[in-house]
């Protein structure tokens, strides 16, 4: 970002900013810029095309334009400072705040600004005109002298400037505070950096001082000087008849005069560097030393992101304004997912319940509220909403789902666990205790075998044909650290003289000619090999049928789980079994076979 000397020396007076919450503002001839680190330490911005008064030829007389520049500065920077702190809205809001928006259509940052503003002129009305008058008589009936025109307005000024440094001093004990005076260094470090031809890094801004020439700091030493000598002026001209209350309005009816002058004065000793004026700049930059401190790499970071903002903005005027990313009511995120799941064929209500719990780690009914939720929670559920339409599972989607309590990572690699193999696996826990040994055939995920494990502590077996789910059902065991025993096999081809307690499997049953005819989460996402059972989905039954008996020790069980309308097929096929029950899911559909050797 190297330029001329005579480039640099016009963005030196023309790119300026102010400290804000947790960060800076930056503004130049055609735009401005608002860089926030949130709570979730990410960098928001918000910039602005500006309407440059240089259009306005009566506001670019001197004089004029710093009457407007400190009108702007007075409520522009209160609402800038405003607008930042809506970065950090947590929580609920109030009942009168819900109020005032519904009712009067009122913001209730608009209002808070407003009274900022209001509270901040009177107390610097009070503190710095009627005070310093105040303490400047009773000095005067503690000596029982009257003092001359210039000695009681040089007075007064020495009492402003020290009450300004109190405060200075007292409003810095505050951590907030604090950070934002590290923030005003950041400000001035980064503009300092560009103004000597430096890249905006970091490293470089971090070697530039922290006091500049143009800081408002310095304006304000400026504002209290110049009002002594223009008081003193009108005081002359009007003599002393002009006391108490009324001298308090004089003041306020000269201070844009005063404001005007300090701003030709400020900007006229920052065009030169020249040690003849450096006097006239030094009061500026001792206060400067309290108004700024020390900021961090973080700070500058932010910083530099509103300078170059508004730098680009400013020599480009293509570039598109772009505003903060805030924080939303969780209702209002919920429906823009549940709008957004429906517009691309996804009705069901749940889908949305899930993905906004989900992600914030809270229950289903708590969705529904009025609770804020961060930018960077939203941006999650709104990535996670534009996978979710693509037709990948939500459970993928997510990247885990619980299973019978325990976490089971998912993933394209094994077929998600249904509810109804959660049944299988409470029946089969009935059977089955530490000193049995118990064999997952089909295992997928894993997740049969995971809670048989940790329920149970039983010698646990689990195989499958995929190299790729056994990969994810060791992943699994190593989550839930259960300990199981992983054995690649097509069905019960690699056992040899292994015998179970307890077998169970849900192997694949679903017709192979219903496959295409699938919902397209389930056909376009979960492996086929997992779900195509041949050409009657009973083809891994029969196997099962004719090979487990080999397996099992006498009296050992068999846990199935089947298909709709499949249940009395497999019985018939489970002739070498003494026993067969056949128990229904939580929707009344013959689910599970139980067969006792």
């Amino acid at each position: 970002m190297s330029k001329t000397k005579t480039e640099q020396l016009k963005k030196r007076v023309s790119i300026g900013g102010q400290a804000v919450l947790e960060g800076v503002y930056m503004r130049g001839e055609k735009a401005e810029a608002t860089a926030v680190r949130d709570a979730d330490g990410i960098i928001r911005l918000e910039t602005k095309r500006r309407k440059s008064a240089r259009r306005n030829v009566f506001l670019r007389l001197p004089l004029i334009r710093g009457i407007v520049a400190f009108i702007d500065a007075l409520f522009g920077g209160t609402k800038t400072l405003m607008r930042s702190a809506e970065v950090y809205g947590e929580g609920e809001p109030s009942k009168f705040e819900k109020w005032l928006a519904e009712k009067l259509k009122i913001n209730v940052m608009t209002v808070v600004s407003v009274i900022s503003v209001l509270l901040g002129l009177v107390l610097a009305v009070v503190l710095f005109m009627f005070l310093p008058q105040l303490i400047r008589g009773g000095l005067e009936k503690l000596f029982g002298i009257r003092f001359g025109i210039w000695a009681k307005n040089f007075i007064e000024g020495g009492v402003k400037l020290l009450i300004f440094v109190l405060y200075i001093l007292s409003v810095s004990l505050l951590k907030d505070i604090r950070r934002t005076f590290m923030y005003h260094g950041a400000e001035h470090k980064t503009i300092t950096c560009f103004e000597r031809g430096l890249d905006l890094t970091v490293e470089n801004a971090k070697k530039c001082p922290r006091v500049h020439d143009r800081c408002g700091t310095t304006f304000i030493v400026f504002v209290l000087f110049i009002s002594i000598i223009v008081m003193a002026c009108v005081e002359a001209l009007l003599g002393q008849s002009v006391q108490g209350a009324l001298r308090v309005l004089l003041k306020l009816a000269l201070l844009p005069v005063v404001a005007g002058i300090s701003y030709e004065l400020l900007k006229l000793l920052a065009k030169t560097k020249s040690p003849l004026v450096y006097p006239l700049k030094a009061p500026g930059f001792l206060l400067q030393l309290l108004t700024t401190r020390e900021p961090d790499n973080e700070m500058l970071e932010v910083a530099i992101t509103s300078f170059k903002a508004v730098y680009e903005m400013d020599n480009d005027e293509s570039i598109a304004e772009r505003q903060f990313a805030l924080p939303e009511k969780r209702v209002d995120v919920f429906n823009k997912v549940k709008a957004k799941l429906k517009e691309n064929g996804i009705e069901e209500d749940a889908e949305a319940e899930w993905i906004v719990s989900l992600s914030l780690g809270i229950k289903r009914d708590e969705v529904n509220t009025d609770n804020l939720v961060s930018v960077k929670n939203a941006e999650k559920i709104y990535a996670l909403t534009d996978e979710r339409i693509t037709g990948r599972p939500l459970w993928y989607c997510v990247g885990d789902t619980d299973f019978y309590g325990y976490r089971i990572k998912t993933d394209e690699r094994a077929l998600i666990p249904r509810p109804e193999t959660e049944l299988l696996v409470e029946n089969a826990l009935k059977c089955i205790d530490e000193t049995k040994t118990v064999l997952d055939l089909c295992t997928g995920s894993g997740a049969i075998a995971v809670a048989v494990s940790k329920e149970t502590g039983a010698c646990v077996y689990a195989s499958d044909i995929s190299i790729d789910a056994l990969k994810l059902a060791k992943e699994n065991e190593e989550i839930n650290n259960a300990k199981i025993k992983f054995v690649l096999s097509d069905m019960f081809e690699t056992f040899d003289s292994e015998k179970f307690d307890v077998i169970i499997s849900t192997p694949p049953y679903i017709k192979s000619e219903d496959i295409k005819g699938l919902q397209k989460e389930i056909r376009d996402f979960e492996p086929i090999s997992a779900l195509d059972g041949g050409e009657d989905g009973l083809h891994f039954y029969r196997i099962i049928a004719k090979d487990a008996p080999k397996f099992l020790n006498k009296g050992g069980i068999l846990f199935l789980e089947c298909g709709i309308g499949q249940a009395e097929e497999i019985k018939q096929m489970l002739k070498d079994f003494s026993q067969i029950d056949i128990i229904k899911d939580y929707e009344n559909i013959d689910r599970i076979i139980k067969a006792v050797l």
